[in-house]
């Protein structure tokens, strides 16, 4: 555990965040393992099959791991404030509010799945093969659940080295059971979505094992599981806000895909390619946004504001200096980085993702702030602005298009993200700056937070 309400703000937010980011390194690169797989084994078709679902998976999967990311700032906020009866009641209720969410969710996305792969314009001769795909994927949805609800409570009291461990473990099974669902069994992508899920269930059991015998803190009981009106209405507010958050996002990730999806197999191979390749570049960003997300969620239930503060901070600063790195690569070494991520030597593939990546660099500085305050703001209780911000990105990706990609093709997708960038965050900054909360806390706090920081 790590308690993140003493010490230097920015020495124990490194602390905290370097298995996180260790965590989504292995993370990604077994998604660009199982690209490559995909793509080497069963070939450019089947690739962009499973590219034709990337949106979707994020939309529902994304919506899922917001919500639990939600939850484990309630149980931050109860590891800060030292109430070891509420950090079990909000374990409690984020595993069963949780379970819930994502048993109606699975139900949902399966019935719905075809009609959505076609109102996304999902290419006819992947269609199929991206049905088979995603549906095991949906299937698989309450272990997805499970592992991220576990991992939360885990990086919400401090223990971001757990996850890591266990993250590295899935990781390895899933690329063996790829290779023997795939290479071995002949199973297709259909494979490759067993292998994931599969992989997953196991790291739960070990997750769940390993809290059972090292957090007896953490030892849940019945009258843990008895829930009042009011704090469900709690829990929710916080997971929905954080969940719709991401959900907004990739609606609006869905809806340029469903344009993507209208320039044939290549462009969305190009793309898929150039969103695995950014997902690497951003990888900082979401690894701060989480870190920001528990350091403000547990300071503030310490009521130590200064700290808040003092940390973001801190963290744009060091996602800036990132960004100036990302751009560096994008100029240097993208085109390397598309043939390691789909194994192509089509120069349109490789020259339409490098496009992609050398423009939308470019403007890095934005999504920085973006992740950043967003997660910072929900750790202090701000669930409204984060949403009013997802919800920017949703209307003006949709705006694109109808408004930019008939008439500029693929280039209106490269140049929508900058500019809803630049919208996004102007809410952000001016609710940060003028947060009621934080002002008030800080004039109740700030002699007592000047001398923890002299101290420190």
């Amino acid at each position: 555990m790590k308690d993140l309400t003493k010490g230097n703000p920015l020495k124990l937010i490194f602390q905290f965040a370097l298995p996180v980011l260790l965590g989504n390194v292995f993370q990604l690169l077994y998604n660009l393992i199982d690209t490559r797989i995909v793509g080497e084994t069963l070939g450019e078709q089947s690739l962009a099959a499973v590219g034709a679902t990337n949106s979707i998976s994020s939309l529902i999967i994304g919506f899922l791991l917001g919500l639990t990311n939600g939850f484990a700032i309630k149980v931050a906020q109860s590891f800060g404030a030292k109430d070891e009866a509420g950090l079990r009641r909000t374990t409690a209720m984020s595993l069963f509010l949780g379970t819930v969410t994502a048993i109606v969710m699975t139900i949902l996305s399966v019935v719905f799945l075809m009609p959505l792969l076609r109102v996304l314009n999902t290419p006819p001769e992947v269609i199929q093969e991206s049905y088979v795909y995603i549906r095991v994927i949906f299937l698989g949805m309450i272990v997805t659940l499970w592992y991220n609800a576990l991992a939360s409570v885990l990086r919400a009291i401090g223990d971001t080295v757990t996850p890591l461990i266990f993250l590295i473990v899935g990781t390895v099974l899933n690329v063996g059971l790829d290779f023997l669902f795939i290479n071995g069994f002949h199973m297709g992508v259909e494979g490759a979505a067993y292998a994931t899920v599969l992989a997953q269930f196991i790291s739960v059991v070990l997750v769940f094992v390993y809290m059972w015998k090292k957090y007896p803190m953490l030892h849940l009981h019945r009258e843990d599981f008895k829930m009042e009106w009011a704090e469900v209405k709690e829990m929710y507010a916080s997971g929905l806000s954080m969940g719709i958050m991401l959900s907004l996002v990739c609606l609006g990730t869905v809806a340029l895909q469903s344009a993507i999806n209208t320039f044939g197999t290549k462009t969305i191979v190009a793309h898929t390619a150039a969103r695995k390749i950014t997902e690497i570049y951003m990888l900082l960003f979401s690894v701060c946004g989480t870190t920001m997300a528990t350091y403000c969620g547990q300071n503030l239930g310490a009521g130590k504001i200064g700290r808040i503060k003092e940390g973001i901070r801190m963290v744009i600063l060091v996602t800036w200096g990132w960004s100036i790195l990302m751009m560096v690569a994008s100029y240097t070494i993208a085109p390397w980085l598309v043939h390691l991520v789909t194994g192509t030597e089509d120069a349109k593939i490789i020259h339409t993702a490098t496009l992609y990546l050398r423009i939308d660099t470019l403007f890095y500085f934005v999504p920085a702030m973006i992740t950043v305050l967003r997660n910072a703001m929900q750790g202090i209780g701000d669930h409204r602005t984060p949403i009013v911000s997802s919800m920017i990105e949703l209307v003006g990706k949709v705006l694109v298009v109808f408004l930019l990609v008939p008439y500029l093709d693929y280039m209106g997708i490269i140049l929508s993200e900058p500019i809803v960038w630049i919208l996004m965050v102007i809410p952000l900054i001016i609710k940060i700056k003028t947060n009621p909360v934080l002002k008030e806390k800080e004039k109740e706090n700030v002699t007592g937070e000047t001398e923890s920081l002299q101290e420190m």
